[in-house]
């Protein structure tokens, strides 16, 4: 029998916890996603990444956030600030709206985790103007969204988590035979047909840490 979503809780040392684990992941992988930028973009997603993820531990292991709403402020004011491109101030619309959408609660059922998550995308969505198709962060985090949606709804938040991964990871290879609409990519045409998108790729490891910290 599924878990009923309602009786499960993230808390928000959880989230920090997801954070940090994020943080790891884009060390890691910030030559890889340094190597997918140079193929269409500036060539420094992996190190404004790695910048902006550090930037955010000093925060944190200097004033731990009480609730949702602090946890996705911090997070928020130190990524746009210390992130290069576009990546600062996408992903601090992510977690500021994450935050907000949480409330100052110390834990969130599953429905209002994805609550949180739906509001993170919609910023993503409002400030960078693409869609779904675009060869963007949007192509895993849209369907990854709708993937924990449906998922807590139906099962478990470890069930909806496992859903949400696969959705980015088939996003991120969708990616690669899509024709950039926006962004530096864009800028090549038919060129940047064959890349697969650096932003698509560290939104896949966003969730993928998130369904380890968070759904195991």
């Amino acid at each position: 029998m599924a878990a009923d979503p309602a009786t499960e809780t993230v808390t928000t040392d959880q989230l920090v916890a997801w954070f940090r684990a994020f943080a790891v992941e884009i060390e890691a992988h910030n030559e890889e996603l340094t190597a997918l930028d140079s193929a269409i973009g500036d060539g420094d997603h992996g190190t404004n990444m790695r910048r902006g993820c550090r930037a955010v531990l000093a925060v944190l292991d200097a004033d731990a956030p009480e609730d949702v709403a602090g946890f996705g402020r911090a997070i928020a004011m130190r990524l746009i600030s210390a992130v290069g491109g576009a990546s600062g101030p996408l992903y601090g619309s992510f977690f500021l709206a994450f935050g907000t959408t949480g409330g100052k609660v110390g834990e969130l059922t599953g429905e209002q985790l994805a609550a949180a998550w739906r509001a993170g995308l919609d910023a993503v969505i409002s400030r960078g103007k693409a869609q779904l198709g675009d060869k963007t962060m949007l192509d895993a985090m849209i369907p990854a969204v709708e993937a924990l949606e449906t998922g807590v709804r139906q099962g478990s938040i470890t069930e909806a988590f496992a859903a949400a991964v696969t959705a980015a990871d088939e996003g991120v290879k969708a990616t690669i035979p899509l024709q950039a609409r926006k962004g530096r990519a864009s800028y090549l045409g038919e060129r940047s047909i064959g890349h697969q998108d650096p932003g698509a790729t560290s939104t896949a490891l966003l969730f993928r840490t998130a369904a380890d910290v968070l759904g195991p």
